[in-house]
């Protein structure tokens, strides 16, 4: 079980991923996600993969719940995703869930210490 004393704050896990590479923030639309901007090419749920996610909860502010996802796409780019959970959610249910949920998840160890 964590404690708030021992949980790294989402800054700083967003810091070490972009050091890592994965400074590109991902957007997802109705018709597919975009990495960086929307110029970028359109990827679908089989064309990237999440390599590890990391959730946030803040101690007394439900708005403070938080989950980030570290990606990666088919043509060796890397970005994150973040996104507020439950309540306050900010994503389009249907497209974000239907889109997120497809994605494939392979876990890479290296980034787990990211978020201790």
């Amino acid at each position: 079980m964590s404690t708030s004393a021992s949980m790294t704050p989402l800054s700083q896990v967003m810091n070490k991923l972009a050091a890592k590479g994965y400074g590109e923030e991902i957007t997802i639309k109705k018709e597919g996600a975009y990495l960086g901007n929307l110029k970028s090419p359109v990827y679908q749920p089989q064309d990237l993969t999440i390599v590890r996610n990391y959730r946030f909860e803040g101690e007394s502010d439900p708005a403070d719940m938080s989950v980030l996802y570290a990606i990666e796409t088919k043509d060796g780019k890397k970005g994150f995703l973040l996104n507020a959970y439950g309540t306050y959610s900010d994503q389009d249910a249907a497209d974000y869930d239907a889109f997120i949920l497809d994605v494939p998840i392979d876990e890479k160890a290296e980034l787990e210490e990211l978020g201790n």
